[in-house]
């Protein structure tokens, strides 16, 4: 639940009634203040409820969030909470013994983990000396060891070095790499990373 920056609600139990609620979650929200005891007025919205307040359709917005980047963006703050939710797969054993359906579904959730996988981890690259590469590995051991590739310039005295990486010690990765004189140190997302 989000309202403009500007407003003086510090919670849900802030909004006085009669409060315009903006929200593609009609009943939940409705339940969810009635249990507070608040009289609010829902305005559903299909899409873009954060931009209800802007336009004068609703004093408070009710959203689905993950980070609240946009709702910062469109100058909103988060009051309160009104659930938190998690994805989930389910599938009866019948389609997992079915021939068809079972090896499907088995796709989608090896899909599924891959992306999961990734949020956790980042690719790492950087030039490293040679005479280095035992110090190197231990400090990016990767999946399975780095990947070491040779620089094409290098002069046989760099090569360059690829590995999966802890994206929470990325930080102290970079300045132990720096330390050995890795240089061109790049660091990018994992969209999927499969075992």
């Amino acid at each position: 639940m989000a309202v403009r920056e500007d407003s003086p609600a510090q919670s849900p139990q802030d909004l006085p009634d009669g409060t315009r609620v903006a929200t593609a979650f009609p009943r939940v929200t409705a339940e969810f203040f009635s249990g507070l005891g608040l009289k609010i007025k829902v305005a559903p919205v299909s899409g873009a409820a954060e931009i209800a307040p802007h336009l004068g359709v609703a004093d408070v917005i009710v959203d689905l969030v993950s980070t609240g980047s946009t709702l910062r963006v469109n100058g909103l703050r988060e009051v309160g909470t009104i659930l938190h939710s998690t994805a989930r797969l389910v599938a009866n054993r019948d389609a997992m013994a079915d021939g068809v359906k079972g090896p499907l579904v088995a796709e989608l959730v090896s899909a599924l983990e891959s992306v999961v996988r990734a949020r956790s981890k980042r690719y790492l690259m950087a030039n490293v000396p040679r005479a280095r590469l035992a110090e190197v590995k231990k400090v990016i051991p990767g999946l399975s060891g780095p990947t070491i590739v040779e620089i094409q310039n290098g002069g046989g005295a760099w090569v360059a070095a690829h590995a999966v990486v802890d994206a929470d010690r990325i930080y102290n990765t970079i300045t132990r790499l720096k330390a050995l004189g890795a240089e061109g140190i790049l660091v990018t997302p994992i969209e999927r990373l499969m075992p």
